[in-house]
């Protein structure tokens, strides 16, 4: 692959620090001809393989089957649901041909995967038996986007769309689905070092279909947020269109109820944009492809470091994800190669650590250097692990928390919304960043006024109900909702 000479911007110019850092720590190619889609490269795939592997053991724990269904939706089966054809109407590709012939049937590019499982579903599913079917797959998806294309964030491919799909036989046993749904998202950000907040959307921003949605956000460095995952109760909405049926205990027939939850790329994204720095990628030790690497610094006067590196390597190959970088470059150019690719631990290696039997780390997140015996090397990395992700933690958590507001009452200029946003809003109109939580009465009139100058994310799942303050429009507050400006 041949690299464009590049230098990396400064973070402060986050929209091209983002892309450039993606392309110099081979992530991936979005210079593919065609908007909205990008290439992977070895070394993001294998980053992202980490990522949704850890969703994968998560899903696996609380008894997920994984599967794999068709890419090509016919037209009859994606129709049967009227409010989720309206939701997806704009967005959807349609394939008309097989080569030369114009099909009988049109068949759409999966742009989520609720028809097509419910269809099968409802062949797969006779009695209370059958249920819980808990399954979920990660595959690639199309929707047609009409706003700006970002890579990573919004795309025309999604190529990394992990869907969950349930069905159960009452609605309790569908909202406990929805609550364990929202765990395990929990525990997947959390691994993964992502803060975020869990706000339930409001009526007119819920998934086409479904009674109730739930979306985890996190706040990139533009101040942004990035909706990263999206937990939905449907209800018996799509198992009426579908006819998924079972036979209860009592004997009677009923329709099921069902949940979906999703995430996408955009993990990946948010990983990249939230720990990384001047210097390219920060990466969360287990996640990281490449954990440590063994730089040997070499003098033709002193023979051995070569040999000796070799001898740290087999220390450190059955423990964690290694490489020695034997290739004949200066060092400040190898520190310089894996730095932007943000691997956790670099290991260097000179004469006075051949003559006295040591190592010294270097780690990724602040650059420290340590010493350390070579019979204590394993032990030390381990250590320098559980530092360097308490770290990442804690430095991306207090800038998370100082990015999300409160506000009591609203204020208001001749009852238009501006100042009543005035925490994210400057004096010249200008989005200073982050996301407030302000009071609402909860008419839908209030809101619109509002969503001319940010968006609204929606109540805050743990807190729904809360109330404190005053409307835009001078009336008490029903509910609370946070705002901001959304990728």
């Amino acid at each position: 692959m041949v690299k464009k000479p590049r230098l990396l911007p400064p973070k402060s110019n986050f929209p091209e620090w983002f892309d450039q850092v993606m392309f110099l720590a081979e992530i991936a190619d979005f210079t593919y001809p065609l908007k909205g889609c990008g290439v992977w490269l070895p070394f993001g795939w294998e980053l992202r393989n980490n990522i949704f592997n850890v969703m994968r053991r998560l899903l696996k724990e609380t008894g997920h089957g994984e599967v794999y269904f068709p890419l090509l939706i016919p037209e009859g089966i994606f129709m049967k649901e009227a409010h989720f054809i309206k939701g997806f109407e704009n967005e959807v590709y349609w394939v008309t041909h097989g080569g030369l012939k114009e099909l009988d049937v049109k068949l759409a590019l999966r742009p989520t995967s609720e028809t097509p499982m419910y269809h099968m579903f409802s062949k797969w599913i006779r009695s209370h038996a059958d249920l819980p079917l808990k399954v979920w797959q990660l595959v690639n998806m199309f929707r047609y986007e009409t706003k700006a294309t970002r890579p990573m964030f919004r795309l025309r491919e999604v190529t990394s769309f992990k869907e969950a799909h349930t069905v159960h036989a009452t609605e309790e046993e569908a909202l406990k689905q929805v609550e364990q749904a929202v765990e395990i998202y929990k525990r997947f950000f959390d691994q993964l070092c992502i803060p975020y907040i869990i706000s339930k959307r409001p009526p007119y921003d819920r998934f086409p279909g479904a009674k109730e949605s739930i979306a985890f956000e996190t706040i990139l460095p533009d101040g942004r947020t990035l909706q990263i995952g999206t937990v939905h109760y449907l209800g018996q909405t799509f198992s009426k269109a579908f006819n998924i049926k079972f036979l209860d205990r009592d004997g009677v027939e009923k329709y099921a109820y069902q949940t979906c939850y999703g995430v996408s790329e955009r993990v990946v994204g948010s990983i990249i944009a939230l720990h990384g720095d001047d210097h390219g990628l920060v990466l969360p030790p287990n996640i990281a492809p490449i954990q440590v690497v063994i730089v040997p610094i070499t003098f033709k006067e002193v023979p051995g470091v070569e040999e000796y590196s070799k001898e740290v390597y087999e220390k450190l190959k059955n423990h964690f994800r290694v490489e020695l970088d034997l290739r004949e470059k200066r060092p400040g150019e190898k520190y310089y190669h894996w730095e932007v690719r943000g691997v956790p631990v670099r290991v260097e290696i000179g004469p006075e650590e051949m003559r006295s039997k040591t190592a010294t780390l270097v780690r990724r997140d602040t650059f420290e250097r340590i010493k350390t015996d070579l019979d204590d090397v394993v032990g030390k990395i381990e250590e320098l692990f559980n530092d360097i992700k308490s770290n990442m933690e804690n430095r991306i958590t207090s800038w998370f928390e100082s990015m999300v507001k409160k506000a009591e009452t609203f204020l208001s200029l001749s009852g238009e919304a501006k100042d009543a946003v005035y925490h994210l809003i400057d004096e010249n109109g200008e989005f200073k960043g982050g996301v407030v939580e302000v009071p609402i009465c909860g008419d839908v009139e209030c809101e619109m006024k509002i969503s001319k100058f940010v968006d609204i994310l929606g109540e805050p799942w743990e807190r729904v109900g809360e109330v404190k303050g005053m409307c835009i429009c001078g009336k008490p507050a029903r509910k609370i909702v946070r705002v901001s400006k959304q990728y």
